[in-house]
């Protein structure tokens, strides 16, 4: 076998490895990881599905990147040609709650799950969880920035104050959806957005 060819096997094991990963984490967290099942469910030895990562800390920190890349797919790519500020925050926040809706993680937010798991811990799995809830918040708070720096939300608007309360209605949309299985949140979830940011102006209009 070349160099070449067992070099893309190793990473094709690896990808198919972190998408068991993320399914299983989805469901019953980054803790609910265990090298012995992993190996059992994809037909591996526990050496060899080790042997990819070198730990379990190591394997949760590449699952949290892979559901991030998840996430940036879904979320985050399909509005970054929406025209920066109102227009881009309200289209992301539409992304944000189709995400929720469409189950893309079966467990609902994978990052509100890790929050909820890891947030009383210390460790490198925590810090990586924070960073990314604090990446996000950054983006919020920029393009409500530049909302407000158009005119296209009130002038006394505090771009980390109106960060804070989408995340927060995205969090109580991700609790309908999962704790409670109410089919009426998605639409909840709109209406308050839509009522917090207000109409979005058609650029040029």
């Amino acid at each position: 076998m070349s160099p070449r060819r067992s070099v893309a096997d190793a990473l094709t094991t690896r990808s198919a490895i972190l998408d068991r990963s993320v399914a299983i984490a989805s469901l019953e967290g980054l803790e609910g990881l265990t090298i012995g099942r992993l190996a059992t469910e994809l037909g591996m030895s526990k050496s060899g599905v080790l042997g990819h990562f070198g730990s379990k800390e190591a394997l949760q920190l590449a699952v949290l990147e892979r559901a991030g890349e998840v996430f940036r797919a879904e979320v985050w790519e399909p509005v970054v040609t929406a025209p920066p500020g109102l227009p881009r925050l309200a289209a992301l926040c539409e992304a944000w709650i189709s995400y929720l809706e469409r189950e893309v993680f079966p467990g609902g937010c994978f990052f509100v799950a890790a929050a909820h798991e890891f947030d009383g811990r210390e460790g490198a799995v925590r810090d990586a969880i924070e960073v990314r809830f604090d990446v996000w918040a950054a983006r919020l708070r920029k393009e409500a920035g530049r909302a407000v720096e158009a005119g296209d939300l009130p002038g006394d608007t505090d771009p980390a104050d109106l960060a804070f309360e989408l995340t927060g209605l995205i969090m109580a949309l991700n609790h309908a959806l999962q704790l409670h299985r109410d089919p009426r949140a998605p639409g909840r979830a709109r209406r308050a957005v839509q009522a917090r940011l207000g109409p979005v102006r058609t650029p040029g209009a």
